[in-house]
């Protein structure tokens, strides 16, 4: 999961960037699906939830050349916290 923020036109350039990073990871091996959404109550706050088959396909797929360009102008907004989480 990876909470971004961004404020107005920064906002619009966000949400149009979004689509082709999820198809680009859409092509990674072990990419099992993701969403993108805004808070509720807060319009600047955005979140990107991606779910992989484990953490080996995650790194491999954010470490594709074509995830790396399609997603440069998303993580820019991104907020300096963690963002991979493991369930068993």
């Amino acid at each position: 999961m990876t909470r971004l923020r961004a404020t107005g036109q920064d906002a619009d350039e966000l949400v149009a960037a979004v689509p082709p990073l999820l198809e680009a990871l859409g092509a990674m091996p072990g990419f099992l699906g993701g969403e993108f959404g805004r808070a509720a109550d807060d319009p600047d706050l955005f979140a990107l939830v991606t779910r992989w088959e484990g953490v080996g396909a995650y790194r491999r797929g954010l470490s594709a050349a074509a995830v790396k360009i399609a997603g440069a102008p998303v993580w820019v907004h991104a907020l300096d916290e963690p963002g991979a989480y493991v369930s068993d």
